[in-house]
C-alpha cells in the first residue's frame, strides 16, 4: 500500500510566525506530529510520502503514485481539510481522513467525501482500519470509546519530514488533562486521566530526531505537561542525564497549568532539562469567570505571584487569555492588558471565547438556544464570538480589538520582554558555546537595523539590551529572540483589527437584516 500523507493549510495565526521564521530561511513553527505518528502505527511494509502543505503542495508524480490518501487536521484548517478531500476524490483516491475536528465534527468530513473517518486515538482505530481495508471493505466509521495505553505508542515517522522547513521539533508525553474547564475540548478528546509515555519510550524519540541531525529546539506538545506530576518528574531526571551526555542538543518549551508555580522541584528540574518557556492557560484575571468556566486551577493562589515565582525560576512565561465569558464585566480587555503589564508576560495568545464542540460549554449554550449557525467553532485571533453572550458582541470585540492592539504595540512588547528578561532566572544548562552561523547573524542584522535604526523604538531597543547585557547577561540569547518575535506581532496585530472588523461589519449587518425580515 502506497500512503501520502498531506497535512492541511493553516491560515495565518497567533502562532505562524511568518516573519519570524523569514528571517531564519525556514517555512513552518511546527511539523505535523500526529501524521507521523500515524506512519509509525501502521504496517511499516507500506510506503509513506508525507506533504506539509505548509511548506508545499503535493506534486501530480505523488498524487499519481498514491494507493491511499490520508490526511488529519484540527479546526483551524478545516477549510483546507475539506478542499483535500474533494481533491483527492476528483483524482479517484482512497481517503481517509482522522484527527481532532473530524473527530469533534465527523458529519462535516464525511460530506466532503472521505470514504474512512478513522476518528478518536490512533493506536486502537488504525488497526481496525487496516483489518477493514484487508477485510476488502472501501468506507466506513471507525471510533471507539477506549482510552489506549500510549506506552505502547511507536516513535513517530520523523525521517518522513522535510526537516530543515521546520523551526521546532515535536514530541508528545502525555495525552488528557485533569481539570474540568468547560470551555477547552481537549478532556473531551483525551480524557482527564493523564496517560504517559515511559521515560525510555520519550528518550528513544529524542535519539531518533538526534540521529537524524536535529539541533533545534523541541515542543513538549502535551496540553498539560504536569497532569501527571509524578511521572513527569521522572522522566525528567533521565532527561536530564541524556541531555548531559549529549551536550545539551536540545532547548524545550511546553504548556503546563499555572499551579506549576507551586511545585519549586518541578520547574527546577524543567529548568536543568533546559526548558526555557511554558505556556500557561492564564484565560482571565477575573476570579468570577474562572469561578463559571470551572477553571478552578487558577484561583487557588494568587497569578501575579505565580507567573513571577516561574519567571525567577528561569522559565519564560507565555499566556493565554480569553474575553467574552458569562457574565464578563466592561472592560475585561482592558483588564487582561493590565495584568499582561504587571506581570511583564512578554507574548499573550489573546482571542474571544469559542464555543468548541461537545465541550460543557456547547452542550451548555446549545440548551440555552445560544450556538450560533456555525457551531464548530475556530480556535483563532480572528474569529468572532461562535455564540450569543451575556454582553453585546459590539462591546466584546471592540475590547478585544483594541487590547490586543495595545499588547502588541511595539514599544510595550520591548518593555513587557525587558522586565521580564530582568527577572528570568539564568539557565541551569551547561552548554557549549556555538559559533553563530551566517543565517542567525543575517537576521539578527535585520532585527538591529528595524528595532534599533529604523523604527521609534530605536532608543528603547539599545537602551534594554545593554541593561540587560550589563544586569543578566546569561538570558541575551533568548532575550535577542523574543526582540525579534516583535516583527511577527507588528503585522499580525493588524491582520487581527482588519479580520475582527470586517467579520463585525457583516454580523451588524446580518442582525440588521434578521429585523427587517422579522
Amino acid at each position: 500500500m502506497r500512503a501520502l500523507l498531506i497535512y492541511p493549510v493553516f491560515p495565518p495565526t497567533f502562532w505562524s510566525y511568518d516573519k519570524i521564521l523569514e528571517l531564519v530561511n525556514r517555512k513552518v513553527l511546527l511539523p505535523p506530529l500526529g501524521l507521523i505518528t500515524v506512519a509509525a502505527i501502521l504496517p511499516q511494509t507500506w510506503e509513506f510520502r508525507l506533504v506539509d502543505r505548509n511548506i508545499r503542495p503535493a506534486t501530480e508524480e505523488e498524487w499519481a503514485w498514491a494507493d491511499l490518501v490520508i490526511l488529519s487536521g484540527m479546526i483551524v484548517q478545516k477549510n483546507d481539510l475539506i478542499e483535500q478531500i474533494q481533491e483527492a476524490k476528483r483524482r479517484g483516491k482512497l481517503v481517509a481522513v482522522g484527527g481532532p475536528y473530524p473527530t469533534s465534527v465527523p458529519s462535516e468530513i464525511e460530506k466532503a467525501g472521505a470514504d474512512f473517518l478513522v476518528l478518536d486515538e490512533g493506536e486502537i482505530t488504525l488497526p481496525m482500519f487496516v483489518e477493514a481495508l484487508e477485510r476488502g471493505e472501501t468506507s466506513g466509521i471507525i471510533r471507539t470509546t477506549e482510552k489506549p495505553n500510549v506506552t505502547e505508542t511507536p516513535v513517530p515517522r520523523y525521517d518522513l519530514l522535510e526537516l530543515d522547513a521546520y523551526d521546532s521539533m515535536s514530541v508528545q508525553f502525555s495525552r488528557g488533562c485533569p481539570f474540568q474547564c468547560e470551555f477547552c475540548d481537549i478532556i473531551v478528546l483525551y480524557g482527564r486521566k493523564p496517560r504517559t509515555k515511559s521515560p525510555s519510550q520519550l528518550l528513544k524519540e529524542l535519539d531518533c530526531l538526534y540521529d537524524l541531525g536535529w539541533r533545534r529546539s523541541v515542543f513538549m506538545v502535551d496540553d498539560n505537561f504536569i497532569g501527571n506530576k509524578r511521572n513527569v518528574k521522572l522522566l525528567l531526571q533521565e532527561l536530564k542525564l541524556w541531555q548531559i551526555a549529549h551536550h545539551y542538543p536540545f532547548r524545550f518549551n511546553t504548556e503546563a497549568s499555572i499551579d506549576l508555580a507551586s511545585d519549586p522541584e518541578l520547574m527546577e528540574l524543567m529548568v536543568e532539562c533546559y526548558f526555557d518557556a511554558v505556556f500557561v492557560g492564564i484565560e482571565t484575571p477575573d476570579e468570577d469567570s474562572l469561578q463559571l468556566t470551572m477553571k478552578y486551577q487558577n484561583t487557588r493562589s494568587s497569578l501575579h505571584e505565580s507567573v513571577e515565582t516561574i519567571i525567577r525560576a528561569g522559565l519564560r512565561p507565555m499566556a493565554g487569555f480569553i474575553i467574552g465569558f458569562d457574565g464578563e464585566k466592561k472592560g475585561a480587555g482592558d483588564r487582561i492588558v493590565n495584568f499582561a503589564e504587571q506581570t511583564a508576560i512578554p507574548t499573550t495568545t489573546f482571542a474571544m471565547l469559542q464555543a468548541l464542540p461537545n465541550t460543557a460549554l456547547w452542550h451548555r449554550l446549545e440548551k440555552e438556544g445560544r450556538l450560533q449557525d456555525s457551531k464548530d467553532g475556530n480556535i483563532n485571533q480572528t474569529t468572532l464570538i461562535n455564540f450569543i453572550p451575556t454582553r453585546p458582541i459590539e462591546d466584546i470585540a471592540r475590547e478585544y480589538i483594541e487590547a490586543f492592539w495595545t499588547l502588541y504595540d511595539p514599544d510595550r512588547y520591548l518593555d513587557r520582554t525587558y522586565r521580564c528578561f530582568l527577572m528570568l532566572g539564568a539557565p541551569k544548562a551547561k552548554t557549549a558555546f556555538k559559533i553563530p552561523n551566517w543565517i542567525d547573524l543575517k537576521a539578527l542584522g535585520i532585527v538591529i537595523w528595524r528595532q534599533g535604526i529604523k523604527r521609534r523604538t530605536r532608543w528603547k531597543f539599545w537602551h534594554h539590551l545593554f541593561s540587560i547585557l550589563k544586569r543578566n547577561p546569561k538570558v541575551l540569547e533568548h532575550y535577542l529572540t523574543m526582540c525579534a518575535h516583535n516583527e511577527h506581532f507588528i503585522e499580525y496585530r493588524q491582520i487581527v483589527r482588519n479580520e475582527i472588523e470586517q467579520q463585525l461589519s457583516d454580523f451588524k449587518k446580518q442582525s440588521k437584516t434578521e429585523k427587517v425580515l422579522a
